[in-house]
């Protein structure tokens, strides 16, 4: 039987990878710094593990005798957070990772992210894929750096031979076990209200975790996956108004979509960057600047040599994707 290590298993992604596993008939390992509190993944099909990524010696010895690990674990986002814990986090934890994947032998999928690409960058004539220069990124994206830093490892051991690595990077993911998108718009929609500019009618750039799940496993079987890089950005077209709208079924509530002129929505956002600017910094400003771009423009990433590489094949549907998230949330918030 193959057998599979996954770390960052109680994110998210790494949640929805264990379950993918599992029902493909692997036995997963799920390396948590606290067996006890993850107890849920259990039932998901995996075997905790008790240890951290940033302990080499424990990570090691969790990949002994595993076909493939899946690293998921990362720092995505924290208050206050610098680089120091950035690029601890998720270039040194990428390094380890790296190191018991050429101790055990074991093939190496990284969840990276389309942060690699930079901001305002990825918004071009033609869509961003995997051959689209990388462009210089500020000092402040801690993340983006941190992401391209831990997969120029990847790609470079692969390079030098030392182990089979791949990489998948996702865009805005959404599903169960979400931390960081759902929660931030669930509250929102409960006020039973949403502003939808310009009619809603972008495409946003997000993924279900599922369909995340789906490509990194299918990357492992791959022939031409090693050493490479994959787009998992654009299962399926879904505009703002129809995510909406998809949420406000899962969270069982009527929710009034208000159209907001474009030129009115841009005075907002220019205040509120000004605003942001002045009490938190320049970080901030550019946080918002990028929230106007994902409400505003379509979705910049294409996935084609994804579906033609890796044969992937999102199975979960954005009219039971979405749903299912928001409904997760008010469950869980319950």
């Amino acid at each position: 039987m193959r057998r599979a290590l996954v770390t960052g298993a109680t994110g998210q992604v790494g949640a929805y990878l264990v379950e993918r596993l599992a029902a493909d008939g692997w036995r997963v390992r799920a390396l948590v710094r606290s067996p006890a509190a993850a107890s849920w993944l259990e039932p998901l099909g995996a075997a905790l593990i008790g240890g951290d990524i940033m302990d080499l010696p424990r990570l090691r010895a969790a990949a002994e005798g595993c076909e493939a690990i899946f690293h998921a674990a990362a720092l995505v986002t924290t208050r206050h957070a610098g680089w120091p814990l950035f690029q601890a986090a998720n270039v040194e934890g990428t390094r380890n990772a790296i190191a018991a994947a050429e101790s055990s032998g074991a093939k190496l999928v990284q969840v990276s992210s389309v942060a690699v690409y930079g901001g305002a960058a990825r918004y071009r004539d033609t869509p961003t894929d995997e051959g689209t220069p990388l462009a210089p990124l500020p000092e402040h994206a801690f993340y983006a750096r941190s992401k391209r830093e831990s997969e120029a490892l990847v790609m470079e051991a692969h390079a030098e031979g030392r182990i089979w690595g791949t990489a998948v990077r996702p865009d805005v993911i959404y599903g169960r076990y979400d931390r960081q998108f759902v929660p931030r718009i669930a509250p929102l929609m409960q006020r039973g209200i949403f502003p939808l500019i310009a009619g809603g009618r972008a495409v946003m750039a997000i993924v279900h975790a599922a369909n995340v799940a789906d490509g990194a496993v299918r990357a492992v079987d791959a022939p031409l996956a090693g050493g490479s890089a994959y787009n998992l950005a654009n299962d399926f077209d879904v505009s703002v108004a129809d995510f909406v709208r998809l949420g406000a079924i899962g969270l069982g509530k009527h929710v009034v979509r208000v159209p907001v002129p474009m030129a009115v929505a841009r005075l907002g956002f220019n205040g509120l960057r000004m605003g942001l600017r002045l009490a938190r910094g320049k970080s901030a400003s550019n946080d918002a600047l990028s929230t106007l771009y994902f409400l505003t423009k379509d979705n910049p990433f294409t996935s084609e040599r994804a579906r033609r590489e890796l044969g992937w094949a999102p199975p979960v549907r954005p009219e039971v994707g979405i749903p299912d998230a928001f409904r997760w949330w008010r469950e869980q918030r319950g």
